[in-house]
């Protein structure tokens, strides 16, 4: 049963203007999307920059420091790491070095805020995990001199996420298909996962989450390519998949019992504890926008996505959204 739910809910998964009208024509009217307890306001003009300026291409994460308000917003432009306010006014950048950003991961650590950031595309190699704080000094880099030889290579960096207990899990999806765990130091502990098509192996594991949901943490792996997503201990051993048929999940963010995906074919879902999906946010009509790339942005519509890749929840409940985008695209939904 759980499987028709997607079709069920699917038609109420488009934004509602008014009878008549393209979803996101008028660019000064907030647009209504979603479903059920789970509708939001998708507002106007959230995030642009100051003087007309582009974002440039965003390949990269969200998060929210829940202790300041402040939204993260990593790019593949030397904007690096964008901070806006709630209000989507524009901050600061951070962090110039640790541009390219593929995906984020925040946390407090002795008392202060610190990210994790999955380095794909650096202005020089290798690929890294750094870890920074919210001025964007380095704290840690990943590989260091202690990490010791990392199996399949190191090339593909797509996830990172980091344990209750410090330990940092990445993962190399665009490459060996190979999950990492460091200890806090950056020490490889073990590797565990590869590409094929048996259930136990991936094919892109491309976000990383930790699932306080059952009692013992667990690590939820985005496996894109087998469009679902899967449960392992904090030691790489299987449990087992959580949520399947959805379209390309890049990333995902908790909210209680529930939890947000990112899909890059142009559409977020939110599933319940079980897996099972309960509301469709901005889905998208015209399949040619699907996972597109290169969509300008006069042809995209508010409260309508063409390739969420990553997403955040504040501790509202709004959601952030950044499109996989050639000239950048961050949506914020408010949650009413």
């Amino acid at each position: 049963m759980r499987y028709l739910i997607p079709f069920l809910l699917a038609p109420l998964a488009f934004a509602h203007p008014e009878p008549g009208a393209v979803p996101g024509d008028d660019p000064q009217a907030a647009v209504r999307t979603g479903n059920g307890a789970w509708c939001y306001e998708a507002v106007p003009h959230w995030g642009e920059l100051p003087d007309g300026k582009i974002i440039g291409p965003t390949h990269g994460g969200v998060v929210v420091d829940n202790e300041t308000g402040l939204i993260y917003v990593s790019t593949d432009s030397d904007l690096s790491v964008i901070v806006y306010q709630p209000d989507g006014k524009f901050l600061r950048t951070i962090a110039p070095e640790c541009k390219g950003f593929h995906a984020m991961a925040i946390r407090q650590e002795e008392g202060k805020t610190v990210i994790y950031g999955a380095q794909l595309n650096g202005n020089k190699p290798p690929q890294r995990v750094c870890k920074i704080d919210t001025d964007g000094k380095l704290l840690l880099e990943i590989p260091n001199a202690g990490t010791g030889e990392v199996p399949g290579g190191w090339g593909g960096l797509t996830g990172v996420t980091v344990a209750p207990d410090g330990s940092i899990f990445a993962s190399t999806g665009y490459g060996a298909n190979i999950i990492h765990k460091f200890d806090a130091t950056g020490k490889l502990l073990k590797s565990f996962g590869c590409k094929g098509p048996d259930e136990k192996q991936f094919n892109t594991p491309h976000g990383l989450a930790i699932d306080t949901r059952f009692g013992e943490p667990r690590l939820l792996v985005a496996d894109r390519g087998k469009r679902r997503l899967v449960h392992f201990d904090l030691e790489g051993k299987w449990i087992g998949v959580h949520a399947s048929n959805l379209r390309l999940p890049c990333s995902v963010s908790f909210r209680g019992d529930e939890l947000a995906v990112a899909e890059l074919e142009s559409r977020v879902t939110i599933l319940d504890k079980s897996g099972t999906p309960i509301a469709f946010l901005g889905d998208n009509p015209n399949r040619t926008q699907w996972a597109n790339f290169k969509v300008p942005l006069q042809d995209m519509h508010l409260g309508i996505f063409t390739a969420p890749h990553g997403l955040s929840f504040d501790k509202a409940g709004n959601l952030y959204v950044q499109d996989w985008n050639k000239t950048g695209r961050i949506t914020k939904l408010t949650k009413l």
